[in-house]
Parts: C-alpha cells; structure tokens; sequence
C-alpha cells in the first residue's frame, strides 16, 4: 500500500506543479502585457499632449524659440524629438546609445512614409532592448508643420518581468510545499483506511479470519472497513463450524470401530482410518493417493470396487482375507458417492472385521458338537449296559454288579459335566458376585497335596511345591481359586509321564502373586496354545476322555482367573512340558 499512496501523492504533485506553472506563465504573461500596454498608453499620451501643447502655442518655431523645450523635458521619462516635414531633426533629447545606433532612419520612415499617411503611429525597434517609438504630427494653420516623436527603450520591463518572476517563483514554490504537505496528510488521511482494509484482506486471504480493522469514518471508507469486519466476523463463524465439523467427522471416521476407506472418481485413494490401517498393517504415506488396484493386493476386493464403479449400486459382501500369518474374515460394504447434481464423487468402502463372530459361530459349532458328543458317550454306555442287563445278564450277580458299577460311574461323569456346565454358565452370568477374603495360597497348594498324595504315588510323579516359608496371601474366593489350581495340578499329573515331576513355584510381587504349575510331560503343540481355554476343547481326545476329564476345565479356570482381576499364560514345547502362570491380586480394591 506504500506504493498506492506514493503513486497517488506522485499524481497531486505533478498535478499541482502543472497547475502552478500554467498559473505562473499566465500571471507573468499577463503582468507583462499589462505593463507594455501602460508603458505604450503613456508615451501615446505624452506625446498627444506635447503635439496639443505645441500648436495651441504657436507652432513648432515658437514652441522652439521660446525654449519651453528645456522646461518640458525633465518632465517625460521618454526621449523627445521635433521634426520637421522634410525629416530634419529640429529638436532632439536622445542620448541612449542603443536608441541613436537606428534613430534616423525610423524617424525618416515616420516622416517621409507613415507619418504623412496616418498622422500617428506606433513602432517598436526589436534588438538587445525593444525601442518603442510614437508619433504625432503637429498641425498650423491646417498644414502639417512638423512631427513630435517619442521614444523610449523597454529595459525596464524586463527589469520588472524579472523580478516578477521571482515574486512568482517564490510565492509558488511556498505554495507547493504547503501544498505538498497538505496533500501527504490528506493522502495518508484517506490511504491509511484502504491500507488496512487490504492488509486485513491479505491476512484474510491466509486464513487469519481473527483479523479486523479499526472503523474510523462514516464515509465509503468507513463502509469498507466496517463491512470487512463484518465479512471476517461470519468467516471466522463459518470456520469454526467447519473446523467442528472437521474435527467430529474425523473423530468419528478415526475412532469407528471398522476400516474406511474413501476412494476418489479417478481411483485414487484419498482417506483411511485408524482402524484399516491397523487392521491391514499400511503405512498412510505409501498408500493414499495411489491407483486403488495398485496398493489393494487381494483380488476379491477390487473385483467389487470394480463392480462399484461399473454398476453404481451398493455391494455388501463377506470376504476371507490373508494378512501375513494369518486370516481374517471381513463384511465389505461399499457404496458410490453421488453428488446432488448427479456428480460422481467416488466410492467409500468399510470393512467390518467379522473374524472373531466367525470364531464365536465356529467355537459354538464346536461346542454343540462337542457337548453332544460328550453327552452322547455316558448316555451310550448306560443304555447299553441297561439293556444288557433287561436282556439277561441280571441272574448273574458277578455281571451284574461289573454293569452297575459302569452305569454308576458314566452317571458321575454325566453329572460332573453337567455341574461344570452350569458352573461355567453362572461364572459368566453379569449378577455372578465373588465371595471375596483373604486366601492363604501355601494353605491351599498344601492342601491339594494332600488330595493328591494317592495319585502321584499311582504314577510315581513327585509333585514339588516352593513357596515362602511366611504364608502368601490374596484376596478372593477361596473355593474358586481352590478349583483352579486342582485342575492345574491334576491337568499336569495327567499328562506327564510316570517318573515325571510337577513343580508349582509361588512368586510373592509387590501388588500381585504369580504362581506357576510346570510339568515335564508331553507338552501342546503352538497351534493349539489359543484354543485350550475353549469349552470341550481337547489336544488328545482319546487319552482326554480316559483320563476322566469333562473338557471344560481349563475354560473354567479361565473364567476364575478372569472374574478375579487376574490373568493366566501358557508356555510349552512338544516333548519338553508345558508351564501355566497364574497372576493373581492381593488386593481387588478398585479392580471390581
């Protein structure tokens, strides 16, 4: 704006300074023909008066004779000259250098040639100084007697055309710099408004929308500023709505629970959440603002933006996906963007991870199949031996008795699962409440060593316990976590080897206790660690369902564990043994 406002100072000042030379050329124009006009007046009426004088006086002989010419002539300023009508010089007063250089021979021009024709007259001799001549016949007795010439030079008027000029000069130069003054203020008056209007415009146009200016007038000025507040005011408005707006849609788009992903009208990927990063493990760099079928390696999906893009019509579809080791199952919803002109914008893709309803659908699968089969096995064997003894094998009493004792011990393993079963089902029920206390842990593992004592000599496993001499404490349900470790314990007796060893190692921490179960045995292969914890899940169904067992204990175990605050982790190697850890609190305060 320091450039507008010099422009437009630039422009008065030439401006003005046009004005005040034209002005100044006029005046010393005007004064210089005012002043030539009075200097010829007056020498035209000097020398009407002394021709006048002259011939009421008697003529130019008595005029001379009498010697008035003495008395006459310091009263003129001009240069006097008598001739007669020959062009004889009868009287003259010149003394001028300049004026006798050509003096004859204008004053025979006048007498011989112009003075006899118009009886008065007017020349001006041009050279260093304008010599100014007026003439006037002298009349007796009706006959022209002779001529009265006056002249004179001009030098003066240059004189005054001179000092003129400098009274001009500094009477327009005090002007101009009045002026000059007068306009910077009055540019910087009127500039200073816009100035800022545009460095608020500016600032405006970077987005500073906070920006405002100061209202001073109530001109059109005043308008501009006022009305640019205003603008800037519902600009601001405008973008913190849009900022809200911004920030909810990404919050939103951030934090769903699914993968989005936003593909533009010409195939390139324009937006991804979070969540479809972390679910597909991409990098935002490499993958936005590519060709869709360039970075979207499964074949499945971009057959159905393909189909997006050729139809234009919603696509639902589930898809088995491969990423890295493992495979996961997605609901792909896709759908075109339609503008409200008709205009294609793109197509939005969300991928719902439907992998763990998958596991959910297949685990209740299996465990329908595996309650079944559970059930069926006890069920089985009742009925057969049943109907073994209803067709005769009652009368002896030896068969008899082998029948009942098999019916009688399906019928406890028919009812041990059905308990479990709806144990399990009430640990996971939301009313389930703990029975909360303190819990001595070396009482407990004491305990079940006691229990143990006939089985382990059966297999001739030794079973180690190694715990603080001082008594371990947390805080639970006594019974539960009691159920837990005899499960452990049991689980590892089963599977180990006779001659094998089972140590349970107690690992007192500041806020929690961690107990291991490790056994030498045979140990459970990686794939399956996930699956343990899953009802009826079984590594060696043959062996599992010999060894008694109703296939929902480790399942159990994990409920107990996770109903007290706690958490439990397996490790193993096929033919080296398996080690559970158990984490348990002392205290639940502020963990319920």
């Amino acid at each position: 704006m320091t450039t507008y406002r010099k422009k437009l100072l630039f422009t008065l000042i030439t401006l003005v300074m046009v004005v005040l030379m034209a002005v100044g050329f006029l005046l010393g124009h005007l004064f210089k023909s005012y002043y030539i006009k009075t200097f010829n007046e007056r020498i035209q009426n000097e020398t009407f008066f002394i021709s006048t004088y002259i011939q009421e006086h008697g003529g130019i002989a008595s005029f001379l004779e009498k010697g008035k010419t003495e008395k006459l002539t310091p009263l003129l300023d001009s240069n006097l000259t008598i001739l007669s009508t020959n062009g004889d010089i009868l009287y003259d007063s010149t003394s001028s250098n300049e004026i006798l250089k050509n003096h004859e021979k204008v004053l025979r021009e006048i007498t011989l040639e112009k003075g006899r024709k118009h009886g008065e007259g007017y020349e001006v001799v041009e050279g260093d100084s304008d010599l100014h001549y007026y003439w006037k016949t002298v009349e007796k007795d009706g006959e022209i007697e002779g001529f009265v010439v006056h002249s004179n030079e001009i030098k003066a008027i240059h004189q005054v055309n001179k000092q003129m000029w400098q009274i001009l000069i500094i009477c327009l130069g005090v002007a101009l710099i009045i002026i000059l003054m007068l306009a910077s203020k009055i540019t910087s008056y009127y500039t200073r408004p816009i100035e800022e209007a545009t460095m608020a415009a500016i600032e405006l146009a970077k987005g500073n929308y906070g920006t405002r200016t100061l209202e001073r007038h109530s001109d059109e000025t005043g308008m501009l500023t006022t009305s640019l507040n205003i603008l800037a005011r519902n600009l601001q408005e405008t973008e913190i709505a849009r900022e809200m707006n911004q920030d909810r849609l990404e919050t939103l788009v951030e934090n769903i629970g699914s993968g989005v992903l936003l593909i533009d009208s010409k195939g390139y990927t324009t937006v991804i959440n979070r969540e479809f990063k972390k679910s597909f493990r991409v990098d935002a760099a490499t993958f936005l603002f590519q060709e869709y079928y360039s970075v979207i390696k499964d074949q499945e999906v971009i057959s159905i933006i393909e189909e997006i893009f050729r139809t234009e019509k919603t696509i639902k579809r589930q898809v088995k996906m491969p990423l890295e080791i493992e495979r996961k199952h997605f609901e792909i919803y896709g759908a075109p963007i339609i503008g409200n002109h008709d205009e294609w914008k793109g197509i939005l893709l969300i991928f719902h991870d439907i992998t763990e309803l998958k596991r959910l659908e297949q685990m209740r699968k299996d465990f329908v199949a595996n309650v079944s089969h559970e059930l069926r096995t006890p069920i089985t064997s009742i009925k057969g031996f049943s109907e073994t003894l209803l067709d005769g094998a009652l009368k002896d009493e030896k068969t008899l008795k082998h029948f009942l004792s098999i019916i009688l011990k399906e019928s406890d393993r028919l009812q041990e699962l059905i308990q479990e079963l709806l144990n399990l089902s009430k640990m996971e029920q939301q009313e389930f409440v703990l029975k909360a206390g303190v819990v001595d842990l070396t009482k407990i593992l004491g305990e079940i060593q006691e229990m143990l004592i006939g089985k382990l000599k059966q297999k001739e496993v030794m079973l180690e316990i190694k715990a603080s001499p001082d008594h371990v404490y947390v805080e639970g349900e006594s019974d539960r976590i009691k159920q837990v470790f005899i499960n452990l314990i049991t689980n590892a007796l089963t599977y180990t080897p006779n001659g094998g060893r089972v140590s349970v190692n107690v690992i007192e921490n500041e806020q929690t206790v961690d107990i291991t179960v490790q056994d030498n045995g045979i140990g459970i292969d990686e794939k399956e660690l996930p699956r343990i914890f899953e009802r009826f899940y079984r590594i060696d169904k043959a062996r599992s369902r010999d060894s008694g067992g109703t296939g929902i204990g480790l399942a159990i175990v994990k409920h107990i564990i996770e109903v007290h605050k706690g958490n439990i982790r397996v490790e193993s190697t096929p033919g080296t043994g398996t080690t559970f850890t158990v984490t348990l609190n002392k205290s639940l305060k502020g963990k319920m």
